[in-house]
């Protein structure tokens, strides 16, 4: 692993947590407002609604009480928001919670789950957690999009009981071509009914797909074991609430809902969640604001000679040819303060680093350093 993480006690071998900004900062003896995270794939800038809420301290309930058991005007929000019926959502403390939530329903010890690579790293994580076997799929190569391998990942999944989608895609900032997905479930259906089988489940996240305009949420309808995840950490920049959403059929809903723990949900989170959701404004807002900087970040690192893919997400992913030369970047881009996400040695992205669209003031930097290290 990269000098920029460190090892979480009892996490599997496969992940290690980011290093904080402290951390950064103490080891390379610069300044903590110097440290700049192109790492997280977080928003600079939450929603004004946002900011204003927090400041005036309007919330639904007062801190010292639990929110709702049921979120219910959080839900509600939601629920306006993505077309869905109230019980077809459930809410969980971030994307990463309803991640964790659906593998203990429906990922069993000894199970398998099919992951389609490079892809999400907590995909991997929550699986080996549940004592599942991680089932991986290549993606195709960057000269076809990195897009799934729609054949593979269905014979894949004859075996296996969960499958993990995301789109678009995590870290290679993609989605996948028009009817690949649906594609894809309508060949898993076939042949779990051919073997006489139950559906694996299909986890399909969203997180990052209000920067495309579109969603696959329909699809719950044909595929009833799909769940999509969407999450409020991205397109509406609030990842420090963390709000997250898992939608399916009802009775998908229903066996996940004994998972959910009570209260993990803040009061602040519930109440600054439903007011974004309710303004029509808030997401248009944030993604025109990302797509715009997205343009000018990866124009700017282009001029200096990088190599940087095309993004329909709030980040792109540069190749700098090998292994080497992407550790060798990324440790003097460290040294002037500027973290990026790299990939280990072993890892089908190690020659590439992974850099968050942050805003101006801190973009000029990386694309300074860009300059300076060509």
């Amino acid at each position: 692993m990269t000098p920029v993480t460190f090892a979480a006690p009892g996490a599997p071998l496969a992940y290690a947590w980011e290093a904080t900004s402290e951390a950064v900062a103490e080891r390379y003896r610069i300044p903590l407002e110097q440290v700049a995270r192109f790492d997280l794939n977080t928003s600079p800038a939450p929603p004004e609604l946002a900011s204003r809420v927090l400041a005036t301290g309007r919330l639904d309930l007062p801190l010292s009480e639990y929110p709702p058991s049921d979120y219910r005007r959080l839900v509600a929000a939601a629920t306006a928001r993505y077309g869905v019926a109230t019980d077809e959502i459930l809410v969980g403390a971030g994307a990463d919670e309803v991640l964790d939530i659906v593998v203990k329903a429906f990922l069993p010890a000894g199970g398998r789950a099919v992951l389609p690579a490079p892809t999400y790293a907590m995909y991997r994580v929550l699986t080996e957690q549940r004592d599942a076997i991680p089932v991986v799929v290549p993606r195709r190569p960057r000269s076809e999009g990195f897009r799934l391998d729609v054949a593979a990942v269905r014979a894949a999944a004859a075996s296996a009981n969960l499958v993990w989608l995301c789109n678009p895609n995590n870290p290679t900032a993609l989605g996948e071509p028009d009817g690949a997905i649906e594609t894809l479930l309508d060949g898993i259906a076939a042949d779990a009914a051919a073997a006489r089988r139950s559906l694996p489940i299909v986890v399909l996240d969203e997180a990052y797909a209000e920067f495309t305009g579109t969603s696959l949420l329909p699809l719950r309808t044909r595929y009833p074991g799909l769940v999509v995840v969407r999450t409020l950490s991205k397109v509406y920049a609030l990842a420090g609430l963390r709000v997250g959403f898992a939608i399916g059929q009802p009775a998908l809903i229903e066996a996940l809902a004994p998972y959910r723990p009570p209260g993990s949900v803040s009061v602040v989170s519930v109440s600054v969640g439903a007011d974004v959701l309710e303004d029509p404004d808030v997401m248009a807002a944030g993604r025109a604001r990302i797509e715009a900087e997205r343009a000018r970040l990866a124009a700017g690192l282009a001029s200096a000679g990088w190599d940087v893919g095309p993004s329909v997400t709030n980040f792109v992913l540069v190749s700098f040819g090998s292994a080497e030369r992407a550790a060798a970047v990324t440790d003097r881009l460290l040294r002037r303060g500027l973290v990026p996400r790299t990939f280990p040695a072993e890892h089908p992205l190690a020659a590439y680093l992974r850099l968050t669209v942050r805003d101006e003031a801190q973009d000029d930097r990386l694309i300074a350093a860009a300059r300076e290290l060509l």
